[in-house]
């Protein structure tokens, strides 16, 4: 589970061209725990780590949670966990996925990297 927690948070830092100091600092870590987590040697951060984690990087904490192999807390007679994705953002579900090869999520993150620069040259 670690590992799988790790690779996503690397990946959605990545994407969200953050450097580790940029998410470490907001979520009150320090930037070798943070590579310690992306690494996946922590085995399971606690719960307010992931909260504070998901709010700097805009993902779901019931995704963290899930992801660190906790049960993620829902509301009672809820469908769906407390912050779930809606529907229609189809784009955060994709860099959400589970499915995407390493090769593929590097090639997404070169991807959004680009349209960036591109965007910042005012292309």
């Amino acid at each position: 589970m670690s590992a799988e927690l790790g690779q996503q948070l690397k990946t959605v830092r990545q994407l969200r061209g953050l450097s580790l100091r940029a998410v470490a600092t907001p979520a009150e870590i320090s930037v070798a725990y943070l590579q310690k987590l992306e690494g996946g040697e922590v085995q399971q951060p606690s719960p307010n780590v992931l909260l504070r984690l998901g709010k700097v990087l805009d993902v779901p904490y019931e995704t963290l949670m899930e992801l660190s192999g906790y049960t993620p807390p829902t509301r009672a007679g809820a469908l769906e966990p407390l912050g779930a994705v809606a529907p229609t953002d189809s784009f955060a579900q994709a860099l959400n996925s589970t499915d995407l090869s390493e090769e593929e999520r590097k090639a997404v993150a070169a991807f959004v990297a680009h349209l960036r620069d591109q965007r910042a040259k005012g292309s």
